[in-house]
């Protein structure tokens, strides 16, 4: 299998730590099982450390740059499923209530190198299929959307909600001094069952059973988050939440629609670069 050059890549991730350049020797393979276990039990895995802080440390003052200057404001509010109509239950059901999300996306086209080096390198999706276990994984072809740096200041965060996708990767940059944490509420419906009193517990703030995940700056975390509601909670302070999403398909040259773009980075794909 040719995973591309991996000796570039060692440069910016832990690949002694995580043999995704060799997933058939026996390192890789328990590396593979540990992470099926634990998306098993938890719905998700980490990989601590995953980029190397060198590599972080020098990203971020561009990154913050570019944050500052060319960034779109993501403001909008939404219900927890991003849709304004679920026809089993009434528009008033408090399973709909509306919640506030703001933030500033940086798109692929906007990104650092190492960042896109990372997202682009075969050896991460052959990494990922396997986990996930699907024949392949491929990067997005759409420029805008492939790759996603989200940022987080003082009073700004990510509201309840569910996924579309299956799984989200997400690499995390920079921690705030407070907030900013990921929490979740496992498993609150199915694909049987839409929990919708459950629903609303949550968003009135009497579940209990709301785990938050704490993450350092590079690592790596694989969430199922399609029947697993979560959030980023506001963080507290001078320091923004800096997280980077990557998106894979199982077919290759997947787009968004110039509508979808528009909505979600206020501009579409025409005149981008390419990854």
């Amino acid at each position: 299998m040719n995973l591309g050059d991996a000796k570039s890549l060692r440069q910016l991730i832990d690949l002694d730590r995580y043999p995704l350049d060799r997933l058939d020797s026996p390192p890789g393979q328990r590396l593979v099982e540990h992470c099926i276990a634990d998306l098993e039990r938890n719905g998700m895995f980490t990989l601590e450390a995953f980029m190397r802080r060198e590599v972080i440390d020098a990203m971020l003052p561009g990154l913050l740059h570019k944050l500052g200057d060319e960034s779109y404001n993501h403001a909008r509010e939404h219900n927890i499923y991003f849709d304004d109509e679920i026809e089993a239950i009434p528009a008033d059901h408090p399973a709909l209530v509306r919640v506030r999300t703001v933030n500033h996306t940086l798109c692929g086209d906007q990104l650092a190198e190492p960042l896109l080096e990372v997202y682009r390198w075969p050896g991460i999706t052959a990494f990922l299929a396997r986990v996930m276990d699907k024949p392949a994984l491929y990067p997005m072809a759409d420029p805008l959307a492939c790759a996603n740096l989200l940022g987080y200041y003082a009073g700004e965060g990510l509201n309840w909600h569910f996924d579309r996708s299956e799984f989200t990767t997400t690499l995390l940059l920079q921690t705030p001094v407070e907030g900013g944490e990921f929490q979740y509420r496992k498993s609150l419906r199915s694909n049987d069952d839409p929990n919708y009193e459950g629903v609303a517990r949550l968003l009135r703030g009497e579940d209990e059973q709301v785990s938050t995940l704490r993450l350092r700056a590079g690592d790596l975390n694989v969430f199922k988050g399609k029947n697993t509601a979560h959030r980023v909670t506001a963080p507290v302070g001078e320091r923004a939440r800096l997280v980077t999403v990557f998106s894979y398909y199982e077919t290759p040259g997947r787009i968004f629609s110039d509508r979808e773009n528009l909505g979600f980075y206020g501009r579409t794909a025409e005149g981008a670069g390419t990854v």
